[in-house]
């Protein structure tokens, strides 16, 4: 086997027209055609993400406001789940009833489960009759594939002791998940297969990669390479969309934006990504724990846009093929050389002539190495060690090489790295989705912009894409536990954006920007101090603060105004109400103090000792309406340091206040600040306080317990340790008066 190293560029093969895309515009400034797109939906645990969500998924690509022929939906099933495989063959089945029922009446959204959520008033603006029965009609019959893919469900929680088998009698080859071949399953754009009207349908592919024992598989992003791969031999879309199995098109014509910028005649070129907001359903009016995120997409991710791009979240994302693959940039073209006539004729032959020779020569240079890469690739071709479709190895040595472009693309590494049997080209490291950390997402988002790429952020006036959060305070912070423990990796890497890239196509701000993405973990250790020393300062009477001089206040009172004003002036540009902003600080202090803290510990023993460290959730709530999971108390460690914190500060305002009634009226002065800054941590743990609480008509007896428990621990320790009491008995001061 040879190592294969990609070259610069890879004419891209459109399978659907048989000839290069051609993405330039007409003379008259318009496109000729609309580029295809292959589609990836990834799933793990259908048992953890219900079937009838990522069929909505597939639903609403389906029925996209596209051209049918140009796109192809590829759902990755990494847990080799014979449930996910009978969804999506019922899926299949109801989008030839769905699809052109969407296309007829134009409707919005085109996901099943969130269209028929919406109340339609058929008394108001005189609804056409034939869409109220066509309607009634597509709604039983969603209700009935409703309990279809719920009877799947039910019977996939029985594993039969043999394991399952498929409807010929043979085993299920996903039974062992981390042993099994890969599998590929065609349901829709093959034989025919048609709507109820007889018009075509867009493919629908089941792509479940191979696993085998004491292999590293990379979690998303190897599945993702997967998906990169399969779908360069099926169909070879030179724009791919990104999306997780609970985020539905909310907007069908989501792709025509994204194109709008892709196949732009001057800045299409450079773009690498069109990255889309992700949008929310099913949170509670209050947004208590901020899962909407509204300040980092609407303020943070669009003033990216004006640098070098927004970087990429992990999903509602539309990537250029190319630039996927590790390519460079296309560089810009300098303008021709002039001349000027004042000069002797004499001179500017002599400097033409040197000119023309050092540019010669380059170009010579040039062929030389082309020619060398080009040998290279043929010879790979020439040792490889696998056939293709049953042509042996002498056979397929001989085939011309313009049916391995038409089988695999033009590029003829590629086709190379797709028959290796060991793998040991790039991806991973330079192609596709970058392996080293859970959050792949940042990684293969930074890697692009290093090669000269920029990215777009497009807010559609109507959201492309909308999902689901987790909604509980504990699913929450283990969310955001998994994105910071993903940036601590980042931050030990050698891809750590403080020493990587430099020389390449990232911009200094753009630098700065994923510097701030992957060290924001270390800021937990400050912030934790910070909640801590008010209630420090309560009980022992000292106050953190010292004076400052006049012109000192001044200088503070400056900075305070100008970080309030651009709070100010970024709130009116993103549109970000002041209520949206006061829950990100409050969630802001409540990740810093549990789940930030949490990462850092977790990714030093990762990355420096090798010890995977987990966080166990014990559910411990029930049902309680339509928000019941935002009532459910789940335990988990890391709900102790808020907690704790929590607990001093109501412990050192009390003790404060103690203090000052027995100390008379001249203690109440100093007290007041001490006790702001205490009242001001608690403001910003409200959220955690009403979430720990779980349902509010009750509290947990755990919290009663570990309240007193941490009390008493802490209040009897400081009673012993207490640094600010002598330990050599009674210290005797004189008292300032003149007895004589």
């Amino acid at each position: 086997m040879h190592r294969v190293k990609l070259p610069r560029h890879i004419p891209l093969y459109n399978s659907n027209t048989g000839s290069l895309v051609d993405l330039q515009y007409e003379k008259e400034g318009k496109p000729s055609e609309l580029a295809a797109v292959d589609i990836f939906v990834s799933t793990v645990d259908p048992l953890k993400e219900p079937p009838l969500i990522t069929a909505n998924t597939v639903l609403s690509i389906l029925a996209v406001d596209y051209p049918v022929d140009k796109v192809a939906c590829y759902v990755s099933d990494d847990g080799a789940a014979m449930l996910t495989f009978e969804a999506l063959s019922e899926t299949s089945e109801f989008a030839r009833k769905w699809v052109p029922f969407c296309k007829k009446f134009n409707l919005e959204p085109r996901a099943p489960e969130w269209y028929f959520v919406q109340k339609v008033d058929y008394l108001r603006n005189k609804v056409d009759p034939t869409f109220v029965r066509e309607r009634r009609a597509m709604k039983r019959e969603y209700e009935e594939f409703k309990v279809r893919i719920n009877g799947l469900v039910a019977m996939a929680q029985k594993v039969p002791e043999e394991g399952w088998t498929m409807q010929d009698g043979t085993p299920w080859p996903g039974n062992n998940v981390r042993d099994h071949p890969g599998m590929i399953q065609v349901f829709l754009g093959h034989n025919g297969v048609r709507d109820i009207e007889g018009n075509e349908l867009p493919r629908l592919i089941y792509v479940s990669r191979e696993k085998r024992p004491g292999f590293e598989h990379h979690k998303k992003a190897g599945a993702m390479n997967a998906l990169v791969r399969v779908s360069a031999v099926i169909s070879n879309a030179p724009y791919l969309l990104n999306v997780d199995c609970d985020h539905y098109i909310n907007n069908s014509k989501a792709l025509r934006e994204a194109m709008c910028f892709m196949m732009d005649p001057q800045a299409g070129k450079k773009i690498c990504y069109v990255q889309f907001p992700q949008r929310f359903d099913g949170i509670d009016r209050h947004d208590r724990y901020s899962n909407r995120n509204v300040v980092f997409f609407d303020i943070n991710m669009k003033g990216l846009d004006g640098i070098q791009g927004p970087i990429y979240v992990g999903t509602g994302c539309v990537f250029r093929r190319q630039a996927l693959y590790g390519y460079d940039a296309p560089k810009k073209t300098k303008p021709p050389g002039k001349t000027c006539n004042c000069w002797p004729k004499w001179w500017c032959c002599c400097f033409r002539s040197r000119k023309k020779n050092k540019k010669g020569k380059s170009k010579d240079t040039r062929k030389t190495t082309k020619e060398r890469e080009t040998s290279i690739q043929i010879h790979v071709l020439e040792n490889i060690d696998e056939g293709i479709e049953g042509i042996d190895n002498e056979k397929s040595s001989l085939m011309p090489q313009i049916k391995f472009e038409k089988k695999f693309g033009q590029s003829s590494v590629f086709i190379a790295s797709t028959l290796l049997e060991d793998d040991k080209t790039e991806w991973g490291k330079e192609v596709g989705w970058i392996y080293g950390s859970v959050t792949e997402d940042i990684l293969t988002g930074f890697k692009m912009h290093c090669h000269g790429w920029r990215s777009v952020y497009c807010i559609p006036k109507r959201p492309a894409f909308k999902g689901s959060a987790p909604i509980n305070l504990s699913d929450r912070l283990h969310q955001v536990l998994r994105w910071a423990l993903g940036s601590v990796e980042i931050f030990l890497s050698r891809h750590c954006p403080i020493w990587y890239g430099y020389g390449c196509g990232l911009k200094p701000l753009e630098r700065f920007s994923y510097i701030n993405s992957v060290v924001y973990p270390l800021t937990s250790l400050p912030l934790i101090a910070y909640c801590t020393l008010p209630a420090v300062c309560l009980l022992t009477g000292k106050f953190i603060v010292p004076e400052i001089s006049n012109y000192a206040s001044i200088v503070f009172m400056a900075l305070f105004i100008s970080i309030a004003t651009t709070g100010i002036l970024e709130m009116q540009w993103g549109g970000v109400g002041i209520d949206d902003w006061w829950r990100n600080e409050q969630f802001w202090v409540i990740g810093g103090a549990s789940a930030h803290l949490f990462a850092l510990f977790q990714g030093l023993l990762k990355v420096l000792a090798g010890v995977n460290t987990n966080f166990t959730v014990t559910s411990k709530g029930g049902d309680d309406g339509g928000f019941s999971e935002l009532y459910l108390f789940k335990w988990t460690s890391l709900l102790i340091p808020p907690m704790t914190l929590l607990i001093i500060n109501i412990i050192g305002i009390l003790v404060g206040i103690s203090n000052a009634i027995n100390n008379g009226y001249e203690s109440w002065g100093p007290l007041f600040g001490k006790l702001f800054f205490a009242f001001w941590v608690i403001v910003h743990l409200y959220p955690f306080l009403k979430g720990f609480m779980g349902k509010q008509d009750r509290l947990p007896t755990i919290i009663v317990v570990w309240s007193i428990l941490l009390a008493s621990i802490f209040s009897l320790l400081w009673v012993r340790i207490n640094p600010f009491l002598s330990k050599d008995g009674i210290v005797l001061e004189v008292c300032g008066l003149d007895c004589d």
